[in-house]
């Protein structure tokens, strides 16, 4: 009867990824890729319009910040919302993970038109999804835009 010992190499690649792990969770952008533990802060804002309402919003116009957008939220202020920019118009899906609030989404084309508007269960994984390509989404408290008169085909000004 023989015994199998295994040679050293398995236990110093499991040293080594292990090491590689930390090492990976403590670069910048580290805590983006699985959420930080407090609302992301110093967005950019730009005033948009609705109709006759102003909103404003903060910019999340980066992989980073759209990534993370409006999570540990607890509270939205009247009016205030994010505006979602991406690079080229896409068919985009929007998810609540970690995000404690009941929001509406509107999914907006070029030219400020409304495409689609869903509202957003918290703490979900539910997909989101613009019913065509969109270069923007606009995040709101749930049921803004609905007690605002504001449906798909209406436009919203002041884009970037």
């Amino acid at each position: 009867m023989s015994t199998h010992r295994l040679p050293p190499f398995p236990q110093l690649l499991i040293k080594a990824a292990m090491a590689l792990a930390a090492l990976l969770a403590s670069l910048p952008g580290a805590q983006a890729q699985h959420g930080p533990a407090a609302p992301q802060r110093g967005l950019p804002i730009t005033e948009l319009s609705a109709g006759i309402h102003i909103i404003r919003a903060e910019v999340a116009s980066t992989d980073d910040t759209r990534r993370v957008g409006l999570m540990h939220r607890q509270s939205l202020p009247d009016n205030q919302g994010m505006l979602f920019v991406f690079e080229t118009p896409d068919l985009q899906c929007f998810w609540m993970r970690n995000t404690p609030l009941p929001l509406s989404i509107a999914f907006i084309a070029d030219d400020g038109t409304i495409v689609n508007i869903a509202d957003m269960a918290p703490q979900t994984d539910d997909a989101h999804c613009s019913a065509r390509p969109v270069r923007y989404a606009l995040e709101m408290a749930q049921g803004w835009f609905a007690s605002h008169g504001i449906q798909a085909g209406n436009r919203i000004g002041g884009l970037p």
